[in-house]
């Protein structure tokens, strides 16, 4: 019996398949290596392919025996997603149902879907719940639904799944061994830590007359490795015999630009270069969870604070930059 991760060579992926392996169960690895690094799983049984090719979709579930699966697999830039929108729904929309359809004709039933927060939009009410109206504002973002209301519909033909929306992922795992590849992100903490190390220009605050106590946006940042841990408890859950469900995986805390930077400058003992620029176009004010669901129904709630969410990104950043 065992688990399946597509894309469990990118960042969330590679984290996930650690605490899988942690926990004693079998795990191996699809990844087409496009975005993800295969020195990232170590030696967990790795295969390098599409999750639209049927063929080896049914090759690995009969040699492994594969009983569920944890589905990352996906691009998730958002500016990319706008500009090549036919590549976003290929890969991301019509993969994701061609690996479903192979999965089910070899009798896997359960999977966890790798979904987003973007599925919000720009949320008239925080904290998000579940039952906000999908108001994605990408490309990128609407994959996402459209994949989650796909998993939601299979549930008539006997596939069970979680979709997990998840907020701001951040930070490395403990050991600083791995983390986020800054190359391929856009995202606050990595920049931040760009910025720190010299390796880009000064970080650019896109606004500071936002309705927040400082002026900056806010968000719900989690740490990779309670995110991964999200994922597990997802697993349980269906093997468990939950039903189909959609959830929100965050803090509940909402975070300023600014106070990511001044943890930052507390944790590396460095002054984080940075201007204030206008308004980004598209930036919701406020974005963060209301996790009350997961933790009711997946026993799941996070176990780190913002602290050791930078300080595990300085670790790993400070050691591996070049």
């Amino acid at each position: 019996m065992t688990v399946l991760v597509t894309g469990g060579a990118g960042y969330i992926g590679s984290h996930t398949v650690r605490a899988l392996v942690a926990q004693g169960r079998d795990v191996v690895v699809l990844d087409s290596l496009e975005l993800g690094h295969k020195s990232r799983v170590g030696n967990v049984p790795f295969v390098e392919g599409n999750i639209a090719d049927s063929k080896i979709i049914d090759k690995v579930c009969r040699k492994f025996e594969v009983s569920e699966v944890i589905h990352f697999a996906a691009y998730k830039a958002v500016g990319e997603s706008m500009e090549q929108p036919l590549r976003y729904y290929n890969n991301n929309v019509a993969g994701s149902i061609a690996l479903v359809r192979a999965l089910m004709a070899n009798g896997v039933e359960k999977i966890v879907f790798s979904s987003s927060a973007a599925v919000y939009g720009n949320p008239d009410h925080v904290p998000v719940t579940e039952d906000a109206p999908l108001r994605p504002e990408s490309v990128y973002a609407e994959t996402k639904a459209i994949v989650e209301k796909f998993l939601a519909s299979c549930e008539s033909i006997g596939l069970r799944s979680v979709s997990l929306r998840y907020f701001n992922a951040a930070g490395a795992s403990s050991d600083g061994s791995i983390g986020e590849d800054w190359s391929m992100s856009q995202n606050l903490v990595p920049l931040v830590m760009k910025a720190l190390l010299g390796f880009s220009g000064p970080l650019n605050v896109f606004g500071n007359d936002y309705p927040t106590p400082d002026g900056t946006c806010t968000r719900d940042y989690i740490h990779v490795e309670d995110l991964a841990a999200a994922h597990i408890k997802a697993l349980d859950y269906l093997n468990g015999g939950g039903k189909t469900l959609a959830c929100n995986v965050g803090t509940g805390i909402a975070t300023s630009v600014l106070e990511v930077i001044s943890i930052a400058e507390q944790v590396s003992g460095q002054k984080v270069p940075h201007i204030i620029s206008s308004r980004r176009a598209g930036d919701p004010v406020s974005v963060f969870a209301d996790p009350t669901l997961v933790r009711a129904l997946l026993g799941w709630k996070a176990n780190h604070d913002l602290r050791d969410i930078i300080g595990s990104a300085w670790k790993w950043h400070s050691s591996s930059a070049k």
